[in-house]
């Protein structure tokens, strides 16, 4: 199973009281390996990682691995309930960061669905940023 499909992707970032909001509508490939879902898409200027494309794959039991590839390279790994050290590369250098994840709630199937999930990011142990991250994928209509 390998489809193409739409993505419509909104993150919502909180830090130090402050709230912003990027949305991201686009097309790219859905499909399951190994009993794990992916969906795979190229970024955007707005994402402000263009030239980069980044797979989410979800497995069964609350996991997202977030896997940016191109003129950026990163891995993220959100899982309820555990702080995963995480490779991040800003397009200006590359960091280690603490991923602690709050919420992995995935309503995927084989035709497409959503995915909401939430985690803290943290530098050398202190707060950076809250997010919170939801995910709707639906099949391209056919012409």
């Amino acid at each position: 199973m390998k489809k193409d499909v739409l993505i419509e992707i909104k993150g919502v970032y909180r830090q130090d009281g402050d709230e912003d909001s990027v949305e991201l509508f686009t097309t790219g490939s859905y499909y399951k390996r190994n009993g794990h879902y992916y969906i795979a898409y190229d970024e955007s200027e707005v994402t402000g990682f263009e030239g980069s494309r980044t797979v989410l794959k979800v497995e069964e039991g609350g996991r997202v691995t977030m896997t940016r590839s191109g003129r950026v390279h990163s891995q993220l790994i959100i899982e309820q309930g555990v702080r995963h050290q995480c490779h991040y590369d800003t397009g200006y250098g590359s960091m280690t960061i603490g991923i602690s994840g709050d919420r992995v709630d995935s309503g995927l199937t084989d035709e497409g669905g959503r995915l909401e999930f939430s985690y803290s990011l943290d530098v050398n142990t202190l707060l950076a940023s809250e997010n919170a991250v939801y995910v709707n994928v639906r099949e391209q209509p056919h012409s």
